[in-house]
């Protein structure tokens, strides 16, 4: 059987005249020991701010072991100040079945009157942890809100240097010439709707321009940089976009000059990954104190389609198809996927959603869609579109989109109605005010709706390179999968698909 001891741990930080003295403590301790086994853990001049002391550690190593039975000190504050720290110490104290005692507290766990002390103490000690998590909460909320930098990897583009403001220490982000040129002309590339993700990799590939930071480009790298904020010099065209997407904005709009960057931060407080800047619902943009190096323009040219990409994703998955992303069912919207049946295993398009739930879910696309018959029927729908817009593209001037002008008016509706709802609260019982809440959040969603729209076709709607596009369409069968994508996705919005109806939304 393991031979088990008593601790004394005792703790003094300085030598004083009005302090007790470390074998002072030991002899009061021996006196509650009572003759049993025991061993001195003993830290002089340390503090008991925190629990970094070598013999505090060595004694909880030796907890650890079995080899100790009770620990025995002269007063509460001698093993710490902390009440934080205390109750940690006792759960592993609980863990190991370790009795605690404090000679002068005659506070001791082998009593029913020492647990409910411990009990006590573990319930203010986790107060003081949420208090402690709320204060650097509100910190880390209080300095976002203020442009300062909150960690996070440097993006590339930038190097990271010291910075003060309002008199407070952080970091700002300085442009490294030569990883901005290779920013500016990503952006340029993806501007034009005719260039795709993969064609933009194999240009810089291509051309030799390196990774000036290792490694190689891919992607899904340069998707992160066209949507991150911290490259565009934000105006009031951004302050709308971010606005229409559901984003908190920190600034007015007054302060969107067309200078500064944006910093995007998650729920807590943190600069959003690649992955979490797609959603910028309940996000907090703030305005950076570094200056932006890409066009609002430009930026939103490519954030916009970003945002399509999104919606209908190039999935690819098989590459059964280069319409994949593009069909929805014309009955529940659900996209269109790729299914095999009968000896030919002759692919053909069938609704998601009636897929997963085996015919019960709609009524649309039951499986007489096939994927070479459809195709080739919008290979000749888009063979038909560019030789429409062939000639429009060589007439000179910019013609503004009636939608355009339809929306902003219907904005301005929107929010009159809004203000004569709002102008009803302070006489509003409960079932009224039911009312208002509902209609002043479907009004703000059309709202929402309507700004993206109108984003949506002054920036993704610019010319399309109609000469490079109809060169790909004339060498179909020759150019690449991904390139049939690039062509779809610059020219087709969505298309939505019944057994006997095809309306195909264009871009154009």
């Amino acid at each position: 059987m393991k031979t088990m001891y008593d601790a004394i741990y005792t703790r003094q930080s300085v030598e004083r005249v009005d302090s007790i003295s470390i074998e002072s403590q030991i002899e009061h301790c021996k006196y509650e020991v009572k003759g049993n086994p025991c061993k001195e853990y003993i830290d002089r001049g340390y503090s008991g701010k925190n629990t970094s002391r070598p013999a505090f550690e060595e004694m909880l190593e030796d907890i650890m072991k079995g080899k100790i039975s009770r620990v025995v000190v002269y007063k509460l504050d001698r093993i710490s100040r902390s009440t934080l720290d205390f109750a940690n110490m006792m759960e592993i104290f609980k863990r190991y079945n370790v009795e605690f005692i404090s000679t002068t507290e005659k506070f001791d766990t082998s009593t029913a009157m020492g647990r409910a002390m411990l009990s006590i103490c573990i319930v203010f000690a986790q107060l003081e942890r949420e208090t402690i998590q709320k204060r650097v909460a509100d910190a880390y909320y209080s300095r976002s809100k203020k442009g300062f930098w909150m960690g996070g990897d440097v993006p590339y583009g930038f190097s990271r240097e010291s910075a003060a403001i309002d008199g407070i220490k952080t970091s700002m982000f300085v442009p490294i010439p030569e990883e901005t040129e290779q920013v500016k002309l990503i952006y340029t590339m993806y501007s034009d709707p005719s260039n795709s993700l993969g064609d933009i990799v194999r240009y810089l590939n291509d051309n030799g321009i390196k990774n000036l930071r290792g490694g190689v480009w891919y992607t899904s790298r340069i998707s992160d940089m066209l949507r991150n904020p911290v490259y565009v010099r934000a105006d009031a065209d951004t302050y709308e976009f971010f606005k229409s997407q559901g984003a908190n904005l920190i600034n007015p709009a007054s302060d969107y000059m067309g200078y500064n960057a944006c910093y995007l931060y998650t729920s807590n407080n943190t600069i959003s990954s690649a992955v979490k800047r797609s959603d910028l619902v309940n996000k907090e943009v703030v305005l950076a104190p570094h200056q932006g190096i890409i066009s609002s323009q430009d930026w939103l040219k490519c954030r916009v389609r970003c945002l399509s990409n999104r919606q209908s994703t190039k999935t690819c998955k098989g590459k059964n198809s280069w319409l994949i992303g593009k069909t929805k069912c014309g009955k529940c919207g659900y996209s269109l996927v790729v299914t095999r049946s009968g000896r030919r295993r002759r692919m053909y398009f069938t609704c998601s959603l009636r897929k997963l739930t085996k015919g019960d879910g709609c009524e649309g696309a039951g499986g007489t869609i096939y994927v070479d018959v459809l195709e080739e029927y919008l290979l000749d729908a888009i063979h038909e579109k560019l030789s429409e817009f062939t000639a429009l593209s060589t007439q000179k001037g910019e013609h503004v989109n009636p939608r355009i002008n339809e929306n902003k008016v219907r904005i301005m509706q929107i929010d009159t109605d809004i203000e004569k709802l709002l102008s009803k609260i302070g006489h509003a019982n409960e079932i009224l005010m039911q009312y208002i809440n509902e209609q002043t959040q479907a009004l703000d969603t059309e709202r929402k709706r309507l700004q993206e729209e109108i984003l949506s076709l002054t920036y993704s709607q610019s010319p399309i390179n109609l000469g490079k596009i109809t060169n790909h369409v004339e060498q179909w069968e020759d150019i690449a999968f991904e390139d049939r994508q690039s062509v779809v996705d610059a020219l087709i919005k969505v298309i939505h698909i019944t057994d006997s109806n095809i309306n195909i939304t264009w871009k154009m």
